[in-house]
């Protein structure tokens, strides 16, 4: 049977689904919750729902366009991140893709999906999970496509800039597309010292993968976009599936969404607080905490004890991290969410750890 892999699953579980008591930490969403503009616009397209969508989400590619100040025709938005990604691997067909492990795991599924044989360069925990300067050695003659994830997940850990621009560059005189996830990107603080998005029109061969869905908590509305300068590969994912693969309501969103920046700003400074809150808690506890950037936690149990189904019986799901490539069991990973809710995660990890101390332990 298909097994599914990621965080956010609350359906698999009757008694959680509708369960006013649920914390979902496994799925790393805004905190802030939906913005009220976006409802708002949610609510105002639903009458327009009996018309097709446009295919080619102009009126959304322009505003994006603007707001990140880049022309129109260098985006193409789909039904999610997950999708857009599917459809560039559809599109290229690499022979063979390098990705890392432990990372995202549809990258290598989508690959595989397009025929594709994975390379994997795996990071190192004594490494902090950073990637190093050997990952230029992986890049072989052979290579056909990288991904990166900047931010990584469930790493959280940011790229060294001058890195990117050398990893970048090698490709580039490889003839290889490099594909970069910033998904996370709109949560790490001074984003701009991080982003490649400045160096788009100059290199081709980068992709830059974007979501609507963490950044404004709207993953059941389904939005992201990738950014290229390649246009014969934008014209290839409009013919790599159906036409209609952004809701009219995905659009509307997505408008409205970009008028959010005191939004934005809010999210940013929340998740810089709460972070530092979890982190120094979790390290009471006992847990290993991985520093990253985004808004989410990256953490090693470093004793023997079934935290994510301990915390479910509980009505809290975090992510069991066990099933990435390139980590094992006890690796866990955590959202950021609000000081009332991270509070009572941290309450009920405490009494955990006070009323089952042997079996913490061993």
């Amino acid at each position: 049977m298909y097994q599914y892999v990621h965080g956010g699953d609350i359906y698999s579980d009757p008694a959680l689904q509708h369960n006013k008591k649920l914390l979902d930490y496994s799925a790393n969403i805004n905190p802030l919750g939906i913005p009220d503009g976006v409802r708002e616009a949610l609510k105002r397209t639903v009458a327009r729902c009996v018309n097709y969508p446009d295919p080619f989400c102009r009126e959304l590619r322009v505003k994006l366009g603007q707001f990140l100040d880049l022309p129109a025709d260098m985006i193409y938005c789909g039904n999610g991140a997950a999708d857009v990604l599917f459809r560039i691997m559809t599109a290229l067909r690499p022979k063979r893709t390098l990705v890392l492990a432990p990372t995202f795991a549809d990258y290598e599924k989508a690959a595989a999906v397009a025929g594709s044989k994975i390379d994997y360069f795996v990071l190192q925990e004594e490494d902090n999970f950073n990637v190093p300067v050997s990952i230029l050695k992986a890049i072989t003659k052979r290579t056909e496509m990288v991904v990166l994830c900047n931010p990584n997940n469930p790493t959280g850990k940011l790229m060294n800039r001058d890195l990117l621009q050398t990893v970048l560059l090698h490709c580039e005189s490889m003839h290889i597309p490099l594909l970069l996830d910033e998904c996370f990107m709109d949560f790490v603080k001074d984003k701009e010292k991080y982003t490649m998005i400045d160096q788009l029109q100059e290199h081709k061969n980068l992709i830059i993968l974007k979501a609507f869905t963490k950044t404004f908590a709207i993953p059941g509305v389904r939005l992201g976009y990738c950014l290229s300068a390649d246009h014969a590969l934008i014209e290839k994912l409009y013919a790599s599936g159906q036409d209609w693969n952004v809701s009219g309501l995905a659009q509307a969103a997505g408008i409205a969404a970009l008028d959010e920046t005191e939004y934005l700003d809010e999210s940013r400074r929340l998740i810089g607080e709460e972070r530092l809150y979890l982190e120094s808690q979790l390290r009471l506890i006992g847990l290993k905490v991985f520093e990253g950037t985004s808004n989410y936690i990256f953490m090693k149990s470093e004793r023997n004890f079934p935290w994510a189904e301990k915390l479910k019986e509980h009505h809290i799901l975090i992510r069991d991290c066990s099933n990435y490539r390139g980590l094992t069991e006890g690796y866990f990973r955590i959202a950021v969410k609000t000081r009332k809710d991270n509070r009572r995660l941290i309450k009920t990890m405490k009494e955990f750890v006070k009323y089952a101390i042997f079996d913490y332990i061993n």
